[in-house]
């Protein structure tokens, strides 16, 4: 991380100096609402009329060090990125260590408890209203994938199959810049600032979206791993996936794994591969000149004359005309 930026978000806060000098719990008054702090039981839901105030759909906090976190959840959408050194944190009764590049999202449903950090391990919380992300789930794509279905029950509100995403993606250097240029624009309140964040996530969602094998998802139910292995093979084999073959290969009935596909996703194994087929169809017109006949071949439909039928019944029109509309388009736009 750059040394500047890091240098900024080491500096000791008033928060971490009251509990160096004696504090030893965190201050209630910054992260709970006072009615309901003075009632009979105290909330251990996070308000985000505290942390993101004067109407601010998103804001960022350097993470509290020297103290233990108790569990607590959520009424806004917390991403935390983890700039130098490391922090356990204990989500939906799961182990979760963050390390130096890592990304973990949790939506209004996750359960966080937090291990004392030390002075080195620098992380950053992104507090974020689910209307800020309207703007970047338009930039992504249409597929189904982990993360997508993630972004939809932040902003419905209702639980997902996974309350969290723990992506490892220290190796990925423009998921880095981007954390890095979005903490800078914060930090430093750019002009546009609103504009500029949700154009970066909608990249940061993009650029996440190729890198599905990175993420960790809870540990909550065998069935759930399923569903998220099952999404990854279709990600990565979608030309020669078989619903047969994952069943195969993860000694599971076709009945069990459709159920659970339905349930979790919405969506049956025939939609979620010919949605990723027609994806990739759709890129390929888009970006380069290869015949359809071998584009039909290349994304899994031996029968052309089948991916004809199927591409004009889901984008009304054929692949050819598809692909000049593009063309015609792109000179307008030079003329």
């Amino acid at each position: 991380m750059n040394i500047d930026l890091l240098s900024k978000l080491s500096v000791i806060t008033e928060e971490e100096q009251a509990i160096l000098n004696g504090n030893k719990t965190i201050n209630r008054e910054l992260y709970y609402s006072a009615d309901k702090k003075s009632s009979a039981q105290e909330s251990d839901e996070i308000d985000s009329g505290r942390v993101l105030q004067d109407g601010k759909l998103i804001d960022i906090r350097p993470h509290v060090r020297f103290v233990h976190f108790p569990e607590h959840t959520h009424n806004f959408v917390e991403f935390i990125y983890m700039c130098q050194g490391q922090t356990t944190h204990i989500i939906d009764g799961q182990k979760v260590v963050l390390r130096q590049g890592d990304l973990l999202f949790m939506n209004q449903h996750a359960k966080q408890e937090i291990e004392p950090a030390g002075r080195h391990d620098i992380a950053v919380n992104f507090m974020i209203q689910p209307e800020f992300f309207d703007v970047a789930f338009q930039m992504m794509d249409k597929e189904e994938n982990p993360l997508r279905e993630f972004i939809i029950s932040c902003l419905t509100k209702e639980s997902s199959y996974s309350n969290y995403l723990h992506f490892h993606v220290v190796d990925i250097l423009p998921i880095q810049n981007l954390m890095e240029n979005m903490i800078w624009n914060m930090l430093e309140n750019e002009s546009n600032q609103q504009l500029l964040n949700q154009t970066t996530m909608g990249l940061l969602f993009q650029n996440l979206s190729n890198h599905t094998e990175l993420i960790n998802v809870s540990e909550k139910s065998y069935d759930q791993e399923l569903v998220f292995s099952l999404l990854r093979y279709i990600e990565h084999e979608y030309r020669i996936a078989s619903l047969t073959d994952f069943c195969s290969a993860n000694n599971v009935d076709n009945y069990t794994i459709s159920r659970l596909i339905k349930k979790n996703t919405s969506h049956t194994f025939k939609e979620l591969l010919q949605n990723k087929r027609m994806s990739e169809a759709t890129h390929l017109l888009k970006t380069t000149n290869i015949p359809i006949a071998d584009i039909s071949e290349m994304v899994g439909y031996d029968n052309t004359s089948f991916f004809h039928r199927l591409f004009r019944r889901i984008y009304g029109c054929s692949p050819r005309d598809y692909r000049l509309s593009l063309v015609s388009l792109e000179n307008a736009k030079k003329s």
